[in-house]
């Protein structure tokens, strides 16, 4: 019964097998990260993703490098509207809905803020990119 005892505690004292994500080929900066695109691999790297399912369908913001492991802040949705990309922009209150073309000025995912340039008017406003790829904006 000791010996289970010693087992079971040398078993406890040993260190768990953490696995760290690592890219499996170049992935360029702004690329969908697809799910052929990551592995799991031995090691454990402190601020690496653990999870495949945390970066596939997402952004590399940066250039990750095959072997090398994926870092939290190297991912991020996938932006929907691009520089330079006309969008419709919504100004909506109360029963009030206006809609307009404007050009995107930055690169932005759903719920992030861009600024916007109307077509007609010249002028540039910030809203936070919808769903659908629309530019709501708010009074």
């Amino acid at each position: 019964m000791r010996a289970g005892l010693v087992a079971l505690a040398a078993l406890a004292a040993a260190p768990a097998a953490a696995e760290t994500l690592v890219a499996t080929r170049l992935i360029r900066a702004q690329e969908v990260i697809g799910p052929g695109d990551v592995t799991l691999s031995s090691g454990e790297v402190p601020g690496a993703l653990t999870d495949p399912a945390a970066a596939v369908g997402r952004e590399a913001r940066v250039a990750l490098y095959p072997g090398r492991p994926v870092m939290r802040g190297q991912t991020a949705p996938p932006a929907l509207v691009e520089r330079n990309q006309i969008v419709t922009v919504v100004y909506a209150q109360g029963g009030l809905r206006l809609t307009a073309e404007a050009r995107a000025l930055g690169r932005a995912a759903a719920g992030e803020r861009v600024r916007v340039m109307n077509l007609s008017s010249r002028l540039s406003v910030t809203g936070t990119v919808a769903e659908d790829g629309s530019v709501r904006v708010q009074p």
